[in-house]
């Protein structure tokens, strides 16, 4: 029974990645019903798509997901009067759980009846739901529903439709003072051949999975898994009672289900990823979250330098253990399985660390299944290879102290890694702490421990005597004290445009702060450039002054905002462009400073749903993804001076000088010719 779960459980993952769009098999709408001046009963309607079937409320525990109606009656303005009333649906023998169910086909109502303790118009509640096909099942869903009282019955959907886009429009002019429907493209094109293109997401995949494969690499040479290759190919090619053929048929299967683990972690992101586009990106520059990161990876990196053993729970290991002896292709699964959490202590960081930066990138979930595809490739590749040809084992380097010296050199990156994490706490939350002054020092001062443990002047716990420094050793402590010359060359001052600020380190782009985050050089805007963090105050200054917008969305924690803005952006020709042809808007997304009372609105989500408006991250996020139907960052616009009209095709990130130029160069040419220049 356990094993079927898995597999209807797996079905649902798979279905979510493998479907382009969004699925939405039922639809939900509400009346009200009067039964007295105080007593009403409140109706929701699911319609259902032909095909799907929407579950009962009442289902027994380890089922499907029942169907769930929760009612706000925070403000105690209404009591509810007994349980909710379901129609008669259909109950059948489900072959997947092993038990009775009940679901309806077409359509479903609900009843809840309410006695009013004070007059309002409103009564909110939710709903939450599954709902499934003979091929796949949507995902868990909430949705909001909205009960509107009155003297007559309420509500067909044109109305609730009318009402919800008379809401939208307000919102959109209390929020930013124009709709999408005020926007428009311009007819006028520039020349092609030059013209700014979009990135190339496949390309940004395929250097995520190339990242993936390289930490995989660095996993192989820790002493959780380098011992492992050739006592799992031996096992597998010199076992009794197999020919040799079939052993190596069966180290192939072992290396695939390798790789088959690591995609199969990276699914439970897919599943966040289609309920709500956002949530990657606001788990990534969660304030709280971030500081969990840095202490995990200063937990990490004490781990990998000896002082404690990192493990999961020995009872995990001891089930998978208990698996292997199925035999076949199921108990080859759980070998890989097992191998995976006994060589945790050292992949976990690793594979944190894939995550993290998977998290706080566009792409969010795509970007951490490739990442994870590549880990998975490197780990079982080798098993693969050395089944094929056993020989090339004697070619392998004896396990000894430099699988620990490895470990320990993950341990220095892991900890300034760490401070990554911190920094985007300091950022997104306006702490002014870590700035880039203390945080060049504190990384100099860690990758001088790692110069000086290469020069063996540094020990831990579970390093082996040094008799004699290795050509490797020496050439890697060379290699890391350069760094460290490279780190402190980030306090040079220099002067651009009469701005005065400490010299941009190409290699720290997006991992330290901003050179204008700083205790002796502040800049409030990149590059000292005149720039506004307000649409409307924005618009109005560039109605002013008769100029083009630049609208940027952006982020404090974004790696690529970073790289255009210390590279690109502080390029004399480009830096023309932004400081006296275009007024620049910089929206900041994942801004956690509140939102004035009279803004936190609720609003309607582009793929269905509503949000909340809580902080200046969530009003420019939805703003980008109502208006421009994108959430990556960075992401620029071009705008007429009163923001209503799209002056050359967006573009996101774009570290060609000559292309981001070309994109300038086009609205300027637009611009003026829409004004008759």
């Amino acid at each position: 029974m356990i094993a079927r779960k898995f597999i209807f459980l797996f079905a649902i993952l798979i279905s979510l990645i493998c479907k382009a769009q969004i699925v939405e098999p039922v639809k939900w709408r509400t009346s009200v019903e009067k039964i007295s001046d105080t007593e009403y009963k409140l109706i929701a309607k699911a319609n259902i798509d032909k095909g799907w079937h929407l579950y009962s409320q009442d289902l027994p525990d380890g089922g499907p997901i029942p169907t769930t109606f929760t009612f706000d009656d925070s403000e105690n303005t209404f009591k509810i009067v007994g349980n909710t009333i379901e129609e008669a649906g259909h109950v059948v023998d489900d072959p997947i759980f092993k038990m009775k169910v009940k679901y309806f086909n077409n359509s479903a109502a609900f009843e809840q009846k309410i006695k009013l303790l004070k007059d309002t118009n409103i009564i909110n509640a939710f709903v939450e739901f599954m709902a499934c096909d003979d091929k796949s099942c949507s995902p868990p869903e909430e949705v909001d529903l909205e009960f509107k009282i009155n003297a007559s019955l309420v509500s067909d959907s044109k109305n609730t439709q009318s009402t919800t886009a008379i809401a939208t429009n307000k919102a959109n002019a209390l929020l930013y003072g124009i709709s999408p429907e005020d926007i428009s493209q311009s007819d006028i094109k520039c020349d092609d051949s030059v013209a700014a293109t979009p990135p190339n997401k496949k390309k940004s995949l395929w250097g995520i999975f190339g990242l993936g494969f390289l930490g995989g690499l660095l996993a192989l040479l820790t002493p959780c898994v380098f011992p492992m290759i050739p006592l799992t190919v031996s096992f597998f090619t010199k076992k009794s009672g197999q020919s040799k053929g079939a052993g190596i048929s069966k180290a192939l299967l072992y290396g695939f289900f390798i790789f088959a683990v690591y995609i199969l972690l990276s699914l439970p992101f897919h599943l966040l990823d289609s309920v709500n586009p956002d949530i990657l990106n606001e788990i990534s520059t969660n304030v709280w979250l971030n500081i969990i990161f840095f202490l995990v990876f200063v937990f990490f990196a004490l781990s990998f330098f000896g002082f404690y053993e990192l493990t999961l729970p020995s009872s995990w290991t001891s089930k998978t253990t208990q698996g292997e002896n199925t035999g076949g292709i199921i108990g080859v699964f759980f070998m890989a399985l097992t191998l995976a959490i006994v060589s945790f202590s050292c992949t976990g960081p690793i594979l944190g660390s894939l995550l993290a930066g998977s998290l706080s990138s566009d792409g969010g979930a795509w970007q951490l299944t490739a990442g994870m595809a590549g880990f998975g490739v490197s780990l079982g590749l080798p098993f693969a290879l050395f089944a094929m040809f056993p020989n090339m084992l004697n070619a392998l380097p004896k396990s000894g102290g430099w699988l620990n010296t490895t470990k320990v050199i993950l341990g220095f990156l892991e900890l300034a890694l760490a401070f990554k994490f911190l920094s985007n706490a300091d950022l997104v939350a306006h702490w002014n702490i870590l700035k880039i002054e203390p945080f060049l020092i504190i990384w100099i001062i860690i990758f001088a421990g790692l110069a000086l443990y290469l020069f063996g002047k540094i020990k831990f716990p579970h390093d082996s005597p040094i008799k004699k420094l290795s050509f490797s050793r020496i050439a890697g402590g060379i290699l890391v004290a350069s760094f460290v010359i490279y780190l402190a060359s980030g306090f040079r001052v220099k002067t651009i445009n009469a701005t005065t600020s400490f010299t941009s380190l190409a290699l720290l782009s997006g991992l330290a702060p901003p050179v204008g985050y700083s205790f002796m050089y502040p800049q409030d805007c990149p590059n000292n450039l005149e720039c506004f963090k307000d649409l409307k105050t924005g618009i109005a200054h560039a109605k002013k002054v008769n100029k083009p917008i630049v609208l940027d969305f952006t982020g404090y924690a974004c790696v690529n905002c970073r790289k255009m803005e210390e590279h690109i952006w502080s390029l004399k020709s480009i830096d023309n462009y932004l400081r006296n042809d275009y007024v620049l808007i910089s929206l900041y997304v994942d801004d956690k400073k509140e939102l004035p009372t009279e803004e936190q609105l609720t609003v309607n989500r582009v793929n269905g749903g509503t949000r909340q408006l809580k902080n200046y991250g969530h009003k420019w996020a939805h703003f980008q993804t109502q208006f421009f139907k994108t959430n990556s960052q960075p992401y620029y616009v071009l705008l007429n001076a009163d923001g209503t009209k799209i002056l050359d095709q967006p573009v996101g990130y774009t570290p060609n000088e000559k292309e981001y130029a070309a994109f300038l160069e086009c609205g300027i040419k637009v611009f003026n010719t829409e004004r008759g220049n």
